[in-house]
């Protein structure tokens, strides 16, 4: 069986670099959001079609993530813009990219305590905006940046990953650590709930997943 996602969106942080190519995304808005982003990718021959979203504050990585799968690729340069997270004007438009999600994967830096401590505040944006309060997707928390000096604890995170009912993986853009497992645990927990399945009929834009284990890389360095 091939599954793919079909729009990988970011939301907390906007890229320096734009991706390669890339045509533009399936959700319609009145105007672009500046902190949430498409990544589709051309394919076709799978049976599900997926809408992931990534979140999280600016600057943990999200887009090297991305690029990282999409294109295996890595770079350090990688600026982000700060975002304008949690701002009223932006709710009609949060709202519509939430909508139709069928994953949602929350994103900190295991060197800044500051972003494991917003998760609250993010994980309140997805009651808010999503359909059912979030509780219909599958959600991932992820410590990113693993290859630096961390500060918070990968017990500390298992355990409050474990309190709100999500799945939890570290991981590292820098040295593909944990990126391809991200995405694969995603998908695996959306197939295994039929009534995420109801809408993911293919379409002709997505990321295939192979479901093959990656293998560890090494070094060191931000991400």
């Amino acid at each position: 069986m091939q599954y793919a996602t079909r729009e990988v969106i970011k939301t907390g942080e906007g890229s320096a670099r734009a991706p390669r190519e890339r045509s533009s995304p399936a959700v319609s808005v009145p105007v672009p959001h500046p902190h949430l982003q498409p990544y589709p990718v051309a394919m076709d021959g799978y049976d599900h079609l997926f809408k992931l979203l990534l979140i999280g504050d600016a600057g943990v990585g999200k887009s090297s993530m991305l690029l990282r799968f999409t294109d295996d690729t890595f770079d350090d340069n990688l600026q982000s813009t700060i975002g304008v997270d949690f701002k009223e004007r932006f709710r009609t438009l949060t709202s519509s990219y939430y909508r139709g999600a069928q994953g949602i994967v929350l994103v900190y830096d295991v060197a800044r305590r500051d972003t494991f401590e917003n998760l609250d505040l993010w994980l309140q944006e997805v009651e808010v905006y999503s359909p059912a309060g979030g509780r219909d997707v599958v959600k991932l928390l992820v410590g990113n940046k693993i290859d630096k000096e961390r500060v918070v604890s990968r017990r500390e995170a298992e355990d409050w990953a474990r309190s709100k009912g999500m799945l939890f993986v570290e991981s590292s853009a820098k040295t593909k650590i944990g990126i391809q497992q991200v995405f694969n645990e995603v998908v695996q927990k959306i197939l295994e709930n039929p009534a995420l399945l109801s809408n993911t009929a293919p379409r002709n834009r997505g990321r295939k997943l192979d479901g093959k284990a990656e293998k560890s890389g090494g070094g060191s360095g931000c991400c």
